[in-house]
């Protein structure tokens, strides 16, 4: 491996903590909650891709493409949720969508 694990670690921690603050920071904006989300998630894939260099085993890699694929089906469905949710209240505020909480 070149790049070594530490530095892949230190990395991907770096990127959650950033997802992690996305979230915080901006909780009202519901584009912004999804950026931040996506955020957190390509860091655990960062790790797990690491990980699988690290030890010479593909389970990291095919953890990986499992969360690829859910990340394309969660953003397909939220933004047409959120673009949906524009045209019916005209803003994107999360606190504005408080019916859909069922």
């Amino acid at each position: 491996m070149i790049v070594p694990f530490e530095h892949v670690l230190i990395l991907a921690g770096i990127l959650f903590a950033l997802g992690l603050v996305c979230i915080l920071v901006w909780r009202m904006n519901l584009i912004m909650l999804l950026i931040g989300i996506e955020i957190m998630l390509n860091a655990a894939m960062l790790a797990f891709v690491g990980g699988a260099a690290r030890w010479g085993m593909a389970d990291g890699q095919v953890f990986s493409l499992l969360i690829m694929a859910m990340t394309s089906a969660e953003v397909s469905l939220a933004l047409a949720m959120v673009v949906y949710l524009h045209r019916r209240k005209k803003t994107v505020a999360a606190d504005e969508f408080s019916e859909l909480k069922g």
